[in-house]
């Protein structure tokens, strides 16, 4: 069987030039929402501000986490992260539940925090005994997110930050286990014996640049690439993410992986793709990532954004943490979406193995909004604008929805497309009269109809040179955002 919309004959090299000819996938394009969940030893202390940098800060003094640790667990000398393994014990966690809460949340494609920072491994990972299937749960949570995941219809992925684990640890402070040659499997390969400083070497995550000491060694190199191909071997991913740290690795082997990965869509006849922050792979290579941010306008290029449910920069379940709202997140989507962009959602589930109650009411309000709007997302194609109104962002690109929270109204559209329907969805509930003004391009008599999706009431509507003026409904249809569908014809 060919897959439409790509061909099943190419075969790649590792060269930019041939790696580069690769295209996100139709089913991808399509798709539009994702979720992944942030889960590891790291969940146990749940301390921010964030959890999963809770590894690198509970060993530099002074932090809010060295801190947290020292009051909680003693100091680190004397209890190191290795010591959280046993706690991690997951006693509760349920893939099939896991992946029925994804599926009811509407998302097409979905899966694991694969390996963090941290070096732990969440498969059977086959050169470690620090790894979930031999310690800690004892159990192969990739395996298991795999099967349950396709088996709810959606695309499985991983996510993978190993590359980071080089930095992460601090090696040259002695009374650490971090520098002891036994626990080197999980800590990373020693180096930076001689840096006596606390001061952190890690490159900064927001793009300035910071002084390392060394680049990873080939020992290292050759085990993130192997980690890598031994996920993609035993799970077959759709999707493999990459977190920061990537643009430390030499590009042989971030060559080498990305032809290895796309050559798999001729071997398992189906569409893979791989994503990648700042210019850590040149454009082109992979779909762009912008965490916590987005775009600010219509873009040539398609990307998506990696957020999370949490209220701030929290990736992990976290002790007393805020929330987004449902609003802020199905806007967000469909921000996303107008733009030529992705949503990839993360939850933190607790280190039981439960996903908190809160975080399963924000998906299952995503997945109600979406069996009502869902086709003004799924399936879609932008439009020649985004959309239109007084609302807009005033910065993008990375992080940039730390820096500025908006709130939109009934007077803010965003438009999608898919064949002859154009999608108008307002952020807010419109007034009961008001005009859609970018409409004014349509040609005159090219309206057939325009309906409120999830309502059966008749909209009452006129097409004139000032656009498309609408009287709403007065009931709403839904929460959150509401979606009117134009029907138009395909000539004039």
């Amino acid at each position: 069987m060919l897959i439409l919309g790509m061909d099943n004959g190419t075969t790649y090299t590792s060269t930019w030039e041939s790696i580069k000819k690769h295209q996100t996938p139709s089913w991808f394009k399509k798709a539009k929402f994702g979720i992944y969940a942030h889960w590891g030893p790291y969940s146990v202390p749940a301390a921010g501000p964030n959890v999963t940098w809770y590894p690198y800060w509970m060993y530099r003094e002074p932090s809010p986490q060295f801190d947290y640790h020292c009051k909680n667990y003693g100091h680190p000398s004397k209890f190191g992260y290795k010591d959280f393994i046993p706690m991690f014990k997951a006693e509760k966690f349920d893939a099939e539940e896991w992946a029925d809460i994804y599926s009811k949340s509407g998302a097409k494609f979905a899966g694991p925090v694969a390996e963090h920072h941290d070096g732990f491994p969440m498969w059977n990972c086959s050169d470690t005994e620090w790894c979930a299937s031999k310690m800690g749960p004892k159990r192969d949570v990739v395996g298991e997110l795999a099967e349950a995941i396709r088996a709810q219809g959606m695309k499985y992925m991983v996510a993978m930050h190993h590359a980071e684990n080089w930095y992460f640890f601090p090696h040259w402070n002695k009374e650490f286990d971090t520098s002891k040659k036994e626990y080197e499997d999980l800590y990373g390969e020693l180096h930076n014996l001689d840096n006596l400083s606390n001061q952190a070497v890690y490159p900064d995550h927001w793009g300035r640049k910071t002084e390392s000491q060394d680049k990873p060694s080939k020992a290292f190199h050759d085990r993130w690439l192997n980690r890598l191909k031994e996920v993609v071997n035993n799970y077959r991913p759709d999707y493999v993410w990459f977190d920061f740290g990537i643009r430390y690795i030499h590009e042989k082997y971030k060559k080498d992986f990305l032809s290895f990965y796309y050559n798999k869509e001729k071997d398992w006849n189906s569409e893979v793709v791989v994503s990648y922050k700042w210019h850590d792979l040149p454009p082109g290579s992979g779909l762009l990532d912008l965490e916590l941010g987005g775009e600010s306008e219509l873009t040539h290029y398609d990307w998506i954004t990696d957020t999370t449910v949490h209220d701030g920069s929290a990736w992990a379940y976290m002790k007393g943490s805020k929330y987004k709202s449902t609003t802020d997140l199905v806007h967000y989507l469909i921000d996303n979406v107008s733009k030529n962009g992705y949503m990839l959602l993360n939850v933190g589930p607790k280190p039981n193995g439960i996903i908190p109650e809160e975080e399963q009411n924000l998906l299952k309000g995503i997945g109600k909004w979406l069996e009502v709007n869902g086709e003004a997302i799924f399936d879609t194609e932008s439009w020649d604008q985004y959309g239109e109104g007084p609302t807009k962002m005033k910065e993008a690109g990375p992080f940039s929805d730390l820096r500025a929270k908006l709130k939109y109204t009934g007077s803010d559209f965003r438009f999608t497309t898919n064949a002859n329907n154009l999608y108008a969805t307002s952020l807010g509930w419109p007034n009961k009269e008001f005009t859609i003004e970018s409409m004014d391009k349509l040609f005159d008599g090219e309206i057939l109809s325009v309906e409120l999706l999830g309502s059966k009431e008749k909209i009452n509507w006129k097409h004139n040179r000032d656009g498309l003026h609408i009287t709403r409904p007065d009931n709403l249809p839904c929460e959150h955002a509401f979606s009117f569908k134009i029907t138009r014809k395909d000539d004039l």
